[in-house]
């Protein structure tokens, strides 16, 4: 013991030596009793201790209490002793509910470790754990109970260690799962959260739960408990279930099958008044929506993801969340959360993209639910977290949703801007030019998510036009996202509208010229990279050098001016290749660039670290190689790769040829298959039938042949010259009837087997055919084969070279189309201005209205202005009554300052003269002369002034 407690770091300081004997007195009585009462009161005493002397307790009874469980497995009440001695020893939440504030912090140190040092000791013995399996089994109260809590503190001690003994013992998880099943919610419950410690972290024990039917109990427990309504019992439930979900593919994809999707729809039921919710019924709505995401989180395989999102919007879930998005008085950690949620549903799902998409907030009138939400992410006003939120929700709105993109972008353009109402593009134009670098950030990463990897859109958003102040000409949208780059914003309005920029013209060659055509912007660029620069801005200049390299890269040179050749050459003189370089390796270092990378929900600390936003590094990992390359290129290694590009096209375009006429090949010779197969099958059908009548006709053969025999025995037994006679009761007529129709039958069968001969030869000329066809298809091949060893030294090269230029081989594709735009865009501009005349109608009425306003607000100014005038005269005469009373105060403050001071000197002058007196008096006594003192001379006047009064009185 003594021992023991060194290793623990010092002396104990619970046990007195009384205590220590006392222990040691009913240790031995558990041991050497033979009377089953005896040793229940021993164990029943060391109960009683268990909780003070925690460590004496564990030291000395643990193995006689273990041989109790092992011996008297009959009383159940000496066995409930035992294990709650057991719990009280090795739990640590009994010791950190009972410890003072006045005891040492060593002492606690020493009571936390104890519990994992006393578990150590008890699953040393794997059959330990293995007997308290068998005890949970037991159904009375007094034993299923304490096993269960003390099996659970186990778990929370060493949970590894214990979970692989269960996990190896002979249906050690199924008896922990009938736990849910008992009628007593103590025990119930308990169980609950005794399958949470076990299924943490292991994923065989997860699906071996999952598989006993947890999900179904699970699911009956919340129900009966309210569902979000319920009390602590359902959070312990979602926890579990989150346990068993989580990161487990298996268990979700069982539970998806298993249709408790569908029971999840009730947990999200909210009705009209939500005003005072409860913080529980907070907790629960939030593990709720928790337990939702783990079903359709980015991170779980696309197929598992895109089912469990589909069942959500069949049962009816994600309309659900949807109402409780839209509804008033919703707390705002849920409604964030919901937000979240509705997020990671929608994400990457065309159909319940749709779905959202129609949905429209209660109001009047009704706006779309995209529009609200938006506004919240503009408005400086909502918080962080909501904001970040929203910005998610619209992401994941437009992952892979080429139709919510350009509905969104479709919204910018001149032809289709409603006046009357707010749109998304609108909102995303006034956070993208506000004076918060938060919406500045928000509206620049949500306005790139809607040109994410779509040609068309980013050539689209170009037209934008926008009106910056009145009277002067609209300037483009991409013009002015560079005008506020290069007024010297904060940094993060600056970082969002580079990252803006490098995803509209990366991978568009349209956008690039645009860009280029401003004089301003290369200079710009290069101005911002060439700078030496805090650490602040290296992001900047790290982003305006991706930004120039996608201008390179993806550069057609139209412009002669800015040709790939001159912007290398500007880029080596003014930058450095070498700096330029590490300029654009700023990015991928950043250590919120590292963040951003991780997942794509966009989770900041601070607004301060909202820098970099997941898909954009995607693309900055794609690009900041092959712009390093494309920089060190020569103008004749770039002659050579577009030689290179065109006789890929060619040999792309010989291949294209002969994989069509294979194609087409394969498509026929599929038909003919299907011809075959059918013709045989009618074969078959045909001589089945075949067969079936010529046992028909055998039949009426034989008949025939009977009837025939039956007929000679009759005439040779009857000479009759009648007309109509009998054979064995049936008529000649007959007779000749089924002659008729045995000469029908043979007919039918000659024209079958004439139609049975067409069929074999049809068959052998459609296998003729198909062995032709094979005969072609080698012919092709061949032909194919000798065009590719014809090529075979320049495959070599192209092979080469196809990966460093993959990209670019689908540009050139799509380069004269994009020329042929430009013109025809340029042909329709001329029509577009003879619309001015129509306008001009309309604008002068304009102006009538804007000066009658005018005028109605300059006699407004003019009363107003009026009104201030009066205001500043009373303020005037005020003012000057103040400074009037400012003075007299003043001067009595000095009057009053003098005054005192001439009063502290009278005061020193009494006091100088008192002492002189009393030194006097105190000489004239020495003299010998009487003196009085004043406090006779008062007492004495006094005596005057009472005789007075009493005089008064008389008279």
């Amino acid at each position: 013991m003594n021992f023991l407690r060194g290793v623990m770091g010092g002396p104990s300081a619970g046990p007195q030596p009384s205590g220590a004997d006392t222990i040691q007195k009913l240790c031995d009585r558990v041991a050497s009793s033979t009377l089953l009462d005896d040793r229940r009161d021993a164990v029943r005493a060391l109960k009683s201790l268990s909780k003070k002397y925690r460590l004496e307790v564990g030291i000395q009874a643990m193995e006689h209490l273990i041989h109790v469980l092992q011996t008297d497995r009959s009383d159940s009440e000496i066995i409930g002793y035992a294990l709650d001695t057991l719990y009280n020893v090795i739990s640590n939440d009994l010791e950190e509910e009972e410890q003072d504030d006045s005891e040492e912090e060593n002492l606690a140190k020493q009571v936390d470790d104890l519990g994992s040092q006393f578990t150590e000791i008890f699953i040393k013995q794997q059959e330990n754990v293995t007997l308290l399996l068998t005890l949970v089994e037991e159904f009375d109260f007094h034993v299923r109970w304490p096993g269960v809590k003390l099996l659970t503190s186990l778990l929370k001690q060493q949970g590894p260690q214990v979970q692989q003994i269960i996990l190896v013992s002979p249906m050690g998880v199924s008896r922990l799962m009938d736990l849910l099943a008992d009628s007593r919610e103590v025990i119930r419950n308990d169980g609950v959260l005794l399958l949470q410690q076990l299924t943490k972290s292991n994923a065989a024990i997860q699906k071996i739960v999952a598989f006993e039917n947890a999900f179904e109990r699970l699911l009956d427990i919340i129900t009966e408990e309210g569902n979000s309504d319920g009390g602590i019992v359902v959070e312990d439930c979602l926890l579990l279930l989150q346990n068993l979900l989580k990161n487990n593919n298996s268990n979700q994809n069982f539970f998806k099958e298993g249709s408790y999707i569908q029971r999840m729809k009730p947990w999200f039921e909210v009705g009209d008044d939500n005003c005072g919710w409860s913080a529980q019924k907070v907790t629960n709505l939030h593990l709720m929506l928790q337990l939702v995401r783990v079903l359709v989180s980015p991170t779980n395989p696309p197929g598992a993801t895109s089912s469990c999102q589909k069942a959500m919007f069949h049962c009816g879930l994600l309309q659900q969340l949807c109402t409780i998005l839209m509804a008033t008085g919703v707390p705002a950690d849920i409604l964030t959360e919901t937000i979240n949620t509705v997020s990671e549903v929608i994400r990457g799902c065309q159909t319940n993209q749709d779905y959202f998409a129609s949905v429209n907030a209660p109001s009047n009138p009704p706006r779309p639910a995209i529009v609200v939400l938006l506004m919240s992410m503009v408005n400086e006003r909502q918080p962080f977290v909501l904001r970040c939120a929203v910005l998610y929700c619209f992401q994941c709105f437009l992952y892979k949703n080429q139709k919510g993109q350009g509905e969104i972008v479709s919204t910018l353009l001149p032809s289709t801007i409603d006046g009357n109402s707010v749109s998304a593009g609108q909102l995303l134009c006034g956070g993208l030019f506000s004076t918060d670098s938060l919406s500045n950030w928000c509206a620049a990463v949500a306005l790139a998510h809607a040109l994410q990897e779509n040609a068309t859109l980013k050539e689209q958003l170009l037209r934008v036009q926008l009106a910056t102040s009145i009277g002067n000409p609209p300037v483009s949208l991409l013009q002015q996202c560079t005008n506020i780059l290069s007024q010297g914003s904060k940094v993060q309005t600056r970082v969002g509208l580079l990252m803006l920029l490098c995803t509209w013209l990366s991978n568009c060659s349209i956008a690039v010229t645009h860009f280029l055509h401003n004089p301003a912007n290369v200079p710009f660029l290069t101005g911002q990279i060439a700078e030496n620069l805090g650490e602040e801005e290296q992001l900047v200049q790290g982003l305006c050098a991706l930004l120039l390299g996608i201008s390179i890269y993806y550069n057609d040179n139209s412009l002669e001016n800015y040709r790939k050749e001159k912007l290398k050459q500007l880029i080596e003189k003014r930058i450095g290749r070498e700096n330029f370089i590490e300029k654009l390796g700023f990015i991928s270092k950043h250590e919120l660039y590292s963040r951003a990378a991780q997942k794509p929900q966009p989770s900041f600390s601070s607004p301060d670290h909202m820098m970099f936003d997941h898909e954009f590094t995607k693309l900055v990992k794609e690009l900041e190689g092959v712009i390093s390359k494309a920089i060190y290129k020569s103008s004749e290694e770039d002659k050579k790769e577009e030689e290179v590009k065109k006789t890929l096209e060619q040999h792309d375009n010989i291949v294209t040829h002969y994989k069509k006429v294979i194609r087409e090949q394969d498509q026929e010779l599929e038909e003919l298959k299907q011809r075959i197969n059918t013709l045989t099958s009618q074969n078959e059908q045909l001589q089945a039938t075949v067969t079936q009548q010529v046992s028909q006709i055998q039949q009426h053969k034989d008949q025939y042949n009977l009837l025939k025999v039956q007929l000679g025995k009759d005439t040779q037994h009857h000479n009759s010259h009648s007309d109509t006679f009998q054979v064995n009761g049936i008529q000649t007529e007959e007779v000749s009837k089924l002659k008729e129709e045995l000469e029908e039958w043979k007919n039918k069968h000659e024209l079958l087997l004439g139609q049975l001969r067409e069929k074999d030869s049809v068959i052998e000329k459609l296998n003729s055919s198909q062995l032709e066809m094979g005969t072609t298809e080698q012919s092709s091949q061949t032909i194919k084969s000798a065009g590719l060893e014809h090529n075979s030294e320049l495959q070599k090269e192209l092979e080469m070279l196809r990966s460093q230029i993959q990209l670019q081989a689908a540009e050139i594709s799509k380069l004269q189309m994009e020329n042929q735009k430009l013109q025809v865009m340029n042909a329709t501009a001329d029509p577009v201005l003879g619309d001015s005349g129509a306008t001009a109608a309309t604008s002068s009425e304009l102006e009538a209205r804007l000066e009658q306003e005018i005028k109605e607000l300059k006699s407004e100014v003019k009363a107003l202005s009026e009104e201030k005038e009066s205001l500043k005269q009373h303020l005037d005469s005020s003012s000057s009554t103040v400074a009037i009373l400012q003075d007299e105060k003043s001067k009595l403050q000095r009057e009053v300052a003098e005054s005192k001071k001439e009063q502290d000197d009278l005061l020193v002058l009494l006091a100088d003269q008192d002492q002189k007196i009393s030194a006097l008096k105190i000489k004239l006594k020495d003299l010998g002369v009487p003196v009085e003192d004043e406090d006779d001379i008062e007492s004495g006047d006094q005596g005057d002034e009472d005789e007075d009064g009493d005089e008064d009185e008389q008279d």
